[in-house]
């Protein structure tokens, strides 16, 4: 399905997930500058070096995605938001399921921290059912519905709410696009290349396929991180594409 986002290179669109120690995601981002278009800072990693390492990324030409999953009342949130876009942050996270009020105020903060700096408002995505739960994740927790009909709940709140998109698996990528339409960010972690270890997700897809179902970015973290080669292995996933 043709999407907005089809006129940026897929290689443009994979964000490279920094889940690693600061000297090593240093190292990352000093080999792939130029390369890569995107980094994720992490809670690991932020909460270590704070907005000192967004600010070294940015220096390096990266756009950055900080993937603190707000999760508070919405005065917290609104004022983590507008902390988070004052650091640089091109695109922020925070789960839906803080409800349409907290994301509005995710939004409002967003939109004051870009104000306050003369810059961009970032993406702002909530987080539906993280790529680590399956079903039965779901079950222990009290929701008893399908994991494709719970993600696509909470997706309709961030319409309400007028957040700019979506953190969601591979798997449901379609049917988010169908749902959301075409100007959506649909942002997808559990992406590894075909024959990688699936580590400690449980929903997962290729790069390709994440793509082809309508993920406007995927995110792929220790396929390239913890390559011999993380230039190499950055370059043999764009040419997949």
């Amino acid at each position: 399905m043709l999407t907005s986002f089809d006129s940026i290179a897929r290689k443009d669109r994979v964000i490279i997930a920094l889940d690693c120690d600061a000297d090593k995601a240093i190292s990352i981002a000093y080999q792939l500058a130029g390369e890569a278009t995107w980094v994720k800072v992490g809670m690991t990693l932020y909460y270590a070096y704070g907005t000192d390492l967004i600010k070294m990324l940015k220096e390096r030409g990266y756009k950055v995605f900080l993937d603190l999953k707000f999760y508070d009342i919405p005065h917290q949130v609104e004022g983590a938001a507008r902390s988070a876009t004052e650091s640089g942050a091109d695109m922020i996270t925070m789960h839906t399921m803080g409800g349409v009020a907290m994301m509005r105020a995710a939004q409002a903060g967003a939109e004051a921290g870009a104000a306050r700096i003369g810059g961009e408002v970032p993406t702002t995505l909530g987080i539906t059912v993280l790529t680590s739960m399956n079903q039965s994740s779901l079950t222990q927790i009290g929701i008893d519905k399908p994991v494709v009909d719970e993600v696509s709940s909470l997706a309709s709140l961030t319409t309400e709410a007028g957040i700019s998109g979506v953190v969601a698996s591979p798997q449901e990528a379609k049917m988010l696009r169908s749902q959301l339409g075409k100007g959506a960010y649909i942002v997808c972690p559990g992406v590894r290349p075909a024959g990688s270890a699936v580590g400690d997700q449980s929903r997962v897809a290729t790069p390709k396929e994440a793509f082809d179902a309508g993920a406007s970015h995927i995110v792929i973290g220790r396929p390239i991180t913890d390559a011999p080669d993380p230039i190499q292995a950055f370059r043999q996933i764009a040419e997949a594409l």
